[in-house]
């Protein structure tokens, strides 16, 4: 597949371009360098939040743009997963995300040689915005797997915070993937991630992408729902659809028919995603600085979640039971199943803001 690179560097050169997007791409899994969120904003309240709401589980908006009630956490150790970054306290989801994340760590170690999945950022309690590394995984339907296999031991709390992400991009070269850290292993655990019908769709780095794009050799049917997306080199993102029958849930518009091996993964690979921005006409008045979203900005429900009452305590809505909150658990019993049958598949992209990097103005339709 060519996509142009000798254009793109004759125009920008080679080291230029590469070292100028370098330290974007690099950042996607640790999050840009924000602001302290002012009081009464929503990334305050909700990012204040320590427990879920009581009642029913339902995300309520977008993806980007919402927040949910009746959150279950993610058990910090199982069988085939561990959770990290604990002290984020964003670890919760739909019950149905997370048994999702459950029965992939399974399959992932039955069939794509992966030992175990490392889980990253879901959701906070009550989702809303987060104070950094985020647009999206508001409603509780989003949720990061790093592209680390899991250790074989247990790590400790401290580990799980200072444990080092590994890109999967060769330093100083425009979008290229490492050979020395990128396996079959991983390609496979992304096709597996994108087979389930529950599953909206997967943002990988372009450069993982394109890497899938030239060399998968089994079936493609789920190709597509690889999204190419700033950052996103040492972890993938996975979307769940809207459960079935939830009104107050925004999808997105459905992902284009067919593998997206196509224009809108070329145009990453042009120098127009890493322009930057045009400076302003010397006689412009300096643009406002962005407004802090508020709780005002959310659909109206989310007002009545924050003040909702909280679960007993952690323990009592970790998924599976207070026991599966203890230690190791194989909660993907009845309750599991249960939730993913509640997820049957329905097509929907409408792209998230990405988590770093800039946003270009001329991004293709077919996102």
């Amino acid at each position: 597949m060519a996509f142009g690179f000798a254009q793109a560097f004759r125009t920008f050169g080679k080291l230029a371009l590469a070292g100028a997007i370098g330290a974007g791409l690099a950042a996607g899994d640790v999050g840009a360098e924000q602001k302290t969120p002012s009081p009464g904003s929503a990334k305050a309240l909700f990012g204040g939040v320590s427990l879920p709401t009581q009642g029913p589980a339902q995300p309520i908006g977008f993806y980007a743009k919402g927040c949910m009630t009746g959150a279950v956490a993610l058990p910090t150790d199982g069988p085939t997963w561990q959770a990290m970054r604990l002290s984020r306290n964003r670890r919760w989801g739909n019950p149905v995300t997370i048994a999702l994340l459950e029965r992939f760590s399974q399959d992932a170690a039955k069939y794509a040689g992966w030992p175990g999945i490392l889980v990253g950022d879901i959701a906070q309690p009550r989702g809303g915005p987060m104070a950094s590394g985020h647009a999206s995984h508001q409603i509780g339907l989003d949720a990061d797997i790093w592209l680390t296999p899991m250790p074989a031991r247990r790590m400790t709390a401290e580990e799980r915070e200072d444990l080092p992400f590994t890109s999967m991009l060769q330093k100083n070269k425009f979008l290229t993937i490492d050979p020395r850290v990128w396996t079959e292993s991983h390609a496979r655990l992304l096709m597996l991630a994108a087979s389930y019908p529950q599953v909206e769709r997967i943002f990988v780095n372009p450069a993982i992408k394109k890497k899938m794009c030239d060399t998968w050799t089994g079936d493609r049917t789920n190709l597509g729902k690889l999204r190419p997306e700033y950052g996103h080199d040492s972890h993938f993102h996975i979307r769940l659809k809207c459960p079935p029958g939830v009104a107050g849930c925004t999808p997105q518009a459905p992902v284009a028919a067919g593998d997206g091996c196509d224009k809108s993964l070329a145009w990453w690979f042009t120098p127009a995603p890493w322009a930057p921005p045009k400076p302003p006409k010397p006689d412009a008045k300096p643009p406002k600085p962005p407004r802090e979203m508020m709780v005002s900005d959310l659909p109206k429900a989310c007002a009545a979640v924050l003040d909702a009452a909280s679960v007993a305590s952690m323990q009592a809505a970790t998924y599976g039971g207070p026991s599966a909150a203890g230690g190791p658990s194989a909660a993907n019993g009845p309750s599991a199943a249960s939730a993913l049958a509640a997820a049957p598949a329905t097509d929907d992209d409408d792209g998230e803001l990405p988590d770093v990097g800039p946003v270009p103005n001329d991004k293709p339709a077919l996102q």
